[in-house]
């Protein structure tokens, strides 16, 4: 068997929390469902007990993603940076890695939270291996090289979704 080669960048994909569709809002604007407004702190409380400290969070700006890292964020002992990226929003996984390969090399773990079908696709596309990503469902990928080297050097660490 031939040995894995060391991580030195971690991603985190977050997939928004569970929004309401009760409202009518226009898709950009729709909130957190009661749901979602307890799924978003579980996967903080999972990402504090079980993630290395996050350098940044990329967020998507519709109003479910944000809120959802703004709970999630709040779980953290020491929450990161976070931007707002309008691609991140409706984005495709080539959309998506390309956000991520335009990181700075000088960070080492960094959370995007956004959309299906978007995460999903980059997730099969980094990793190889489809796994569903239902509301609130973090996907942890080890990259051994750089951020251009996304898709050419990861693998799955951990995937699914805190309990609910």
């Amino acid at each position: 068997m031939i040995p894995s080669r060391p991580v030195s960048r971690t991603l985190i994909l977050l997939r928004h929390a569970k929004s309401d569709w009760s409202g009518g809002e226009a898709d950009v604007h729709r909130p957190l469902a009661p749901r979602g407004l307890r799924q978003a702190p579980e996967a903080g409380a999972w990402m504090a007990a079980n993630l290395d400290p996050i350098d940044l969070a990329i967020v998507s700006p519709a109003a479910r993603a944000t809120a959802t890292w703004n709970l999630v964020a709040a779980e953290l002992a020491d929450a990161p940076e976070a931007r707002l990226d309008d691609r991140v929003y409706a984005a495709t996984e080539r959309e998506l890695l390309d956000v991520v390969r335009e990181l700075s090399d000088d960070l080492h773990s960094v959370v995007l939270v956004g959309h299906n079908p978007g995460l999903e696709d980059l997730l099969a596309r980094l990793t190889g291996r489809w796994r569903p990503m239902p509301t609130s469902a973090l996907a942890v990928i080890g990259i051994s090289g750089g951020w251009a080297d996304a898709d050419t050097d990861a693998r799955l660490i951990a995937a699914g979704r805190p309990p609910t």
